[in-house]
């Protein structure tokens, strides 16, 4: 095993309601936190951990940036409406436009 995490990195989504948690609205447990807490006290492989993609994929070689963009009401109606009938993403349609 390589590197642990330690619990107290961990974050846990619990919902309370009316008494009864929940995480993604499946009812916890004592046995599964008492899983839980014995599972983070041997800690997590980092390596592991770090296989999940986070974040967006990237578009290329090097790291994009987002650029803030201001749109009149009429300009966000044409963009969308393109977007829509050409099935693409707001996004797309703008880089679509740069590139032409």
């Amino acid at each position: 095993m390589g590197d642990t995490v330690p619990a107290s990195d961990l974050r846990y989504t619990i919902k309370t309601m009316a008494n009864d948690e929940t995480i993604n609205g499946k009812p916890v447990t004592e046995a599964q936190i008492a899983a839980w807490a014995a599972e983070a006290e041997v800690g997590y492989d980092v390596s592991v951990l770090k296989k999940r993609g986070r974040g967006r994929p990237g578009r290329g070689a090097e790291p994009s940036q987002v650029v803030a963009l201001r749109l009149t009401s009429e300009e966000i109606a044409m963009l969308d409406a393109r977007a829509k009938r050409e099935g693409k993403s707001r996004s797309d349609v703008i880089r679509e436009a740069l590139s032409a």
